[in-house]
């Protein structure tokens, strides 16, 4: 026999039933994901060698006639092109996969939070795309281009196929990542961690940090370093304008709310 709650009484069980409820959300959204990832590889697995010659093109292009890259392992040859479609398919179904997170977290969300949560969350996506394409058609061809005049006479210029992935990566991932500034400059503005004229006023030492930073993450040229410093100040710049309208914005909406 069912005991009955008092009027008004809360339910003991509830809250496990809730957590149970979103674990199983949290579950089946973390299938959706591998299973889309999955879909993707399989339709990219067929192509890898050819994804591997297009991400190849850029130090390809500046190797004297003649020179190609090696394999160094023995099994590398099979295995640098299966990791890169890997890597494309997580490129490939990224928008889905952040989608899902979205999707999970935003019932929790206020009605102004998932206005401003948003926007951010495309920009970002967006941001990140432009700054791997920024990498691969502006600053790869430039650095290869100056690391190729700068070779030793007698020196032959080879490098190893998953070596040169591992680099590839990396500078897609430095690069995606600094693109973000806008983004972080926003979220400071909108959190009140620091108000867009005090950003402004900071300029100075954002310039510097952005070379310091440029430093530390981009090969050891000047040139690579110059091709991230300088697009960090331009996207700071243009962050600044983007949280001087948010919070104006936000202001114009107070009343109301």
């Amino acid at each position: 026999m069912t005991e009955r709650l008092p009027p008004g009484a809360a339910d003991p069980e509830q809250p496990e039933q809730t957590l149970i409820s979103h674990l199983v959300e949290l579950r089946d959204r973390l299938l959706r994901a591998i299973v889309a990832v999955v879909v993707v590889f399989i339709g990219l697995f067929p192509f890898a060698n050819q994804l591997y010659a297009l991400l190849a093109e850029p130090l390809m292009a500046h190797l004297p006639q003649g020179t190609q890259m090696v394999a160094i392992d023995v099994v590398t040859p099979f295995l640098t092109p299966l990791k890169l479609a890997f890597f494309c398919a997580l490129f490939l179904a990224m928008p889905f996969l952040l989608y899902q997170s979205w999707a999970f977290v935003a019932p929790g969300l206020y009605k102004h939070e998932k206005r401003l949560a948003g926007p951010i969350l495309v920009s970002a996506v967006l941001l990140f795309y432009v700054g791997c394409a920024f990498a691969y058609f502006v600053v790869m061809p430039m650095v290869f281009g100056f690391l190729s005049a700068t070779v030793p006479e007698g020196v032959s210029m080879m490098t190893d196929i998953a070596r040169y992935l591992d680099f590839v990566l990396v500078m897609f991932l430095v690069f995606g990542l600094c693109f973000e500034v806008p983004v972080a400059t926003v979220i400071l503005a909108m959190l009140g961690i620091a108000s867009p004229d005090q950003m402004r006023e900071a300029r100075s030492y954002v310039i510097v940090g952005a070379f310091v930073v440029a430093a530390i993450v981009t090969p050891p040229d000047a040139l690579s370093q110059i091709l991230l410093a300088v697009p960090m100040c331009i996207l700071f710049e243009i962050g600044l304008v983007a949280a001087r309208i948010a919070v104006r914005g936000r202001g114009a909406e107070a009343p109301s709310g």
